[in-house]
């Protein structure tokens, strides 16, 4: 008899009138927000706009979503299709399922079409939600606690978490509690956002090396405990899908972080340009047409001298002209006087 156990809840929706409110989005939804508010801090941190991490997670999120979704349909296609099952559930997303290689891979897709109609590079977007990603995982996790799911093996330690019958698998009805691999993980995930926040600050990472430390030390944690996951799954040489999923990602992490740091090393000095303030850009607009106006000004002045300086040559001529004639008047009237004398 277990002396100590983690009950599960006894069921993960509850309805408000016609309308359901369920554990498992509710888990997802809160792992969203954290993920958008700690990303824009640290993205405001580095130089960035505060709003630019919530900008781009409108295209990454909904990405990520079906990107997840898509994952967990895909590898475990026999939940929805062939003889007795209905291909609709697999729209039925509340009901759990979400492959966060999928949510990964189709979010970062999601996020790099954000990334380039806001002109900044998406490896640093990528390290400034590093670990907020983690954070959202660790939320997340508890919505299989309320789906009662993804446990692991049967145990009797004093925190072994308690199955209903109905959801107990097939060949060990009789054990009521197991692992609470949703708990392991999501300590897990804590610890590595915290090891990414200090290695950030430590090593000033950049360039996307912070994420590619997250994908790493995920996948670390996620290879033990897929390994205790009871739950129906593929295997390939006596490992589940995932767990070679977990080492094949794991060595593109390491390899994507010694070849990043040695052709780009240090961090991005700006992640994002300066916004054009539309205040300085009228000012900038009086400054120019203040400007031009001065020119014209200068200009009609210049003009105005050069006029002055040719009316002054002309004068100058026509005294010149005045003087040759009256010299030349007063020689002929001499020449007259001679003649007579």
């Amino acid at each position: 008899m277990e002396l100590a156990f983690i009950p599960s809840p006894s069921r993960g929706v509850i309805h408000l009138g016609p309308v359901p409110l369920r554990g498992y989005a509710f888990c997802i939804i809160i792992g969203v927000f954290v993920a958008v508010w700690l990303g824009g801090r640290r993205w405001a941190a580095r130089g960035g706009q505060k709003t630019t991490i919530a900008d781009i997670a409108v295209w990454a999120v909904p990405f990520g979503l079906v990107g997840g979704r898509l994952y967990h349909v895909i590898t475990s296609y026999e939940l929805y299709f062939g003889e007795g099952k209905h291909w609709v559930n697999a729209f039925k997303i509340w009901e759990g399922g979400l492959g966060i290689w999928g949510a990964i891979a189709l979010g970062a897709l999601g996020a790099w079409i954000g990334c380039r109609r806001r002109g900044i590079s998406l490896p640093a977007y990528a390290d400034a939600v590093a670990p907020g990603i983690a954070f959202a995982q660790a939320i997340g996790r508890w919505g299989n606690w309320f789906n009662q799911e993804l446990y692991g093996r049967p145990t009797d330690l004093p925190w072994a978490l308690k199955i209903d019958a109905a959801h107990r698998p097939a060949d060990t009805l009789n054990a009521a509690t197991y692992h609470p691999t949703f708990l392991y993980e999501s300590l897990w995930c804590v610890g590595v956002a915290l090891l990414v926040i200090w290695a950030d600050r430590r090593f000033k990472l950049g360039h996307g090396r912070a994420f590619a430390l997250y994908v790493a030390t995920y996948t670390v944690g996620r290879f033990w405990i897929e390994y205790l996951r009871v739950d129906d799954a593929h295997h390939i040489l006596g490992l589940r899908l995932n767990d070679w999923t977990s080492i094949i990602v794991f060595a593109g992490a390491v390899a994507y972080m010694i070849v990043s740091a040695r052709l780009r090393p240090g961090r991005e000095e700006n992640v994002e340009p300066a916004p054009v303030d539309a205040a300085e850009g009228d000012a900038g607009t009086t400054d120019l047409t203040k400007s031009a106006e001065k020119d014209e000004a200068a200009g009609e002045s210049d003009k105005a001298g050069e006029a002055d300086k040719a009316g002054e040559a002309e004068k100058a001529a026509g005294d010149e002209e005045a003087e040759a004639a009256e010299e030349q008047a007063g020689a002929t009237a001499g020449a007259e006087s001679a003649k007579k004398g």
